[in-house]
């Protein structure tokens, strides 16, 4: 049975993104079935008011509804997937506003999660999720150590869609690396071991 994977980048960079082709060489070994969504080649349009008051409705809007079709069709390349890998740079110590807009469509009430007196509960299927971070500097270690609010805020939002455990992997230093691209990406697939890189 062919491996689905949903690869969401978010990199300027596109293609050439460290993250990106670490992304497409794992999905390559696993033999996987690709689909790209692309944030930066087809960026997402702005939420709208309609949108915004969609979502405040008591009654959740039918899924054909115009309003709600964007969100629609990510929530379900979501749904018709195996496996979720997003590859995004880090910006400002945070996720890049490309990708905080898609996570704004697909993380919708009523449809990925429901609101309990516990607190949100996913809707969605857990799969293997992986998530390759690119930085410039270094957050993990280092003289010049830097704070990462992309990592705890794209958990919860993981989680929250109903996604568990999902994998983080980190190309950090990339702008004093810069000559080392091929042992970077080396570096970073011998991390994940074989769950991800065989």
């Amino acid at each position: 049975m062919t491996i689905r994977t949903l690869l969401v980048t978010a990199s300027p960079h596109r293609d050439e993104a460290l993250g990106s082709r670490l992304a497409r060489q794992i999905a390559a070994r696993q033999g996987s079935a690709l689909l790209v969504r692309d944030l930066v080649a087809e960026p997402l349009v702005p939420l709208t008011m309609d949108y915004a008051r969609a979502l405040t409705l008591r009654d959740p809007m039918p899924r054909a509804n115009a309003t709600l079709a964007l969100s629609e069709r990510l929530i379900e390349e979501l749904e018709s997937t195996d496996r979720l890998i997003i590859a995004t740079p880090m910006h400002n110590f945070g996720m890049p506003a490309a990708l905080k807009l898609w996570v704004d469509y697909v993380l919708r009430i009523h449809r990925t999660f429901a609101a309990s007196p516990q607190g949100k509960v996913g809707l969605l299927a857990d799969r293997a999720t992986l998530v390759i971070v690119s930085s410039g500097g270094f957050h993990r270690a280092g003289e010049s150590q830097q704070p990462n609010f992309l990592t705890p805020h794209l958990e919860a939002v993981l989680n929250t869609l109903g996604i568990r455990a999902p994998q983080f992997v980190y190309l950090e230093g990339l702008v004093s690396r810069r000559d080392a691209p091929e042992t970077i990406i080396a570096e970073a697939a011998a991390a994940l071991g074989d769950a991800w890189c065989h």
